[in-house]
């Protein structure tokens, strides 16, 4: 056991976790700056190339034709946080969101976004 004037050390070798905050990924900040329901689909650009932040560069390569809520899944981050990062490769010009369904959406749009929620699932 460490006495109070040492510095505590693990008695095993089991691996030390490292806790990162979520607000440390995002630079304080809990919302994006543009609007991003949970399930809007995403697109990456063609053409842009590659984000240099390492954490912008994993959701970009898993983000196409994917809702931000599976994105958020896929790499293992809160939604929040994966929402504000993802609202960074927006502004970047990385990636665009599909229009979502809105009270006026018709009924083939409906139709369409449902086929498509379905093909998604069957492909997991």
């Amino acid at each position: 056991m460490a006495l109070p004037t040492q510095p505590w050390e693990p008695e095993d070798d089991a691996p030390v976790a490292r806790v990162v905050r979520p607000y440390t990924l995002t630079g304080g900040r809990t919302a994006p700056k543009v609007e991003l329901p949970f399930e809007a689909t995403l697109r990456r650009e063609s053409g842009t190339g590659e984000p240099t932040d390492p954490k912008l560069a994993q959701i970009l390569a898993v983000c196409d034709k994917r809702s931000v809520a599976e994105v958020s899944a896929h790499v293992h981050m809160p939604i929040g946080v994966t929402r504000v990062l993802l609202g960074d490769l927006i502004e970047q010009g990385f990636v665009r969101v599909q229009a979502t369904l809105t009270a006026d959406s018709s009924h083939d749009e409906r139709r369409e976004l449902i086929e498509r929620t379905l093909r998604g699932l069957r492909t997991l």
